[in-house]
C-alpha cells in the first residue's frame, strides 16, 4: 500500500513499547538480586497477589507509610526520564511537569498474579510502565485454546469503546521490552502454573498538565 496518500490520526490512549538497553537491563537485575533482602516491601502498597513485591524508588507524597528512598543509579533514572519525556512528545504533549515518583519490582512465582488495575502517584495524572526482566522457560500447562494462550499473560485494556476500536493488547513480551502508558488504562497479568519466576518492574511518573492548553493541533 503506498502510505504517501493518507494521514493517520489515533484519537485515543497509546501504549509506546521500547526496548531496554542492556547496560540498563542488566543493572536493574543485578541491584534486585544482589540487594532484595535489603529493599523496602511494597505488598501493602501494591494490588498483586505477590509476595516478593520490592521497591527500588519512592519520591512520592501518595503513601506515608513509606519513606523517601532510591537504590537506582543516576543514569538509570535519566533513562526513565527521557523514555517518559519521550512518550508525551510522540503524543504531542509539551506544556507539562513530570515527577518520577516509585519503582518497584515484582517477582511472581506459580500462581501468582495482578488483578485488573490502574496506577497513581502523588496526583491522578500520569505515566505508568512495565519492564520485562525476567521470563520463565515455561508458563506450565495452557488450558484455553491453542491459539489464545493467556498463562502469565500481560493485558493492557484500553479506555476506548467506539466502533473499530482495539479494546485490549496482549503482547508477546521479551526479555527487555519497556512498555509506557497512562495511569487510567487498566492491565493486569495472568497467573502461570509452571515451576520459574516471572520478573517485571513498574515505574510510574507523575505528570501535572492541562489537557486543553499542553496540546498542540498538530
Amino acid at each position: 500500500m503506498n502510505t504517501s496518500d493518507f494521514n493517520f490520526v489515533f484519537l485515543g490512549q497509546s501504549v509506546l513499547r521500547y526496548e531496554v538497553p542492556l547496560d540498563v537491563f542488566h543493572t536493574i537485575n543485578d541491584i534486585y538480586e544482589k540487594r532484595r533482602d535489603d529493599l523496602y516491601p511494597a505488598n501493602k502498597q501494591l494490588v498483586g497477589k505477590i509476595k516478593n513485591e520490592h521497591s527500588l524508588f519512592f519520591d512520592g507524597q501518595d503513601s506515608p507509610k513509606m519513606t523517601k528512598h532510591n537504590h537506582l543509579p543516576s543514569d538509570v533514572m535519566q533513562w526513565f526520564w527521557k523514555k517518559f519525556e519521550h512518550y508525551l512528545v510522540f503524543n504531542k504533549i509539551y506544556d507539562y511537569k513530570m515527577h518520577l515518583n516509585s519503582c518497584w519490582v515484582n517477582e511472581m512465582k506459580e500462581h501468582e498474579y495482578n488483578p485488573v488495575h490502574i496506577h497513581q502517584g502523588s496526583i491522578y495524572t500520569g505515566l505508568s510502565s512495565v519492564m520485562i526482566l525476567k521470563l520463565p522457560e515455561s508458563y506450565g500447562v495452557e488450558y484455553s485454546a491453542s491459539d489464545k494462550q493467556t498463562n502469565g499473560r500481560l493485558q493492557i485494556m484500553g479506555n476506548a469503546t467506539g466502533q473499530f476500536c482495539n479494546t485490549d493488547y496482549v503482547p508477546e513480551v521479551r526479555q527487555r521490552d519497556f512498555f509506557i502508558f497512562p495511569y487510567d488504562v487498566r492491565h493486569s497479568v495472568n497467573p502461570f502454573n509452571g515451576p520459574n519466576k516471572r520478573r517485571t518492574l513498574s515505574f510510574n511518573c507523575d505528570v501535572d498538565y492541562n489537557p486543553i492548553t499542553s496540546r498542540t493541533s498538530s
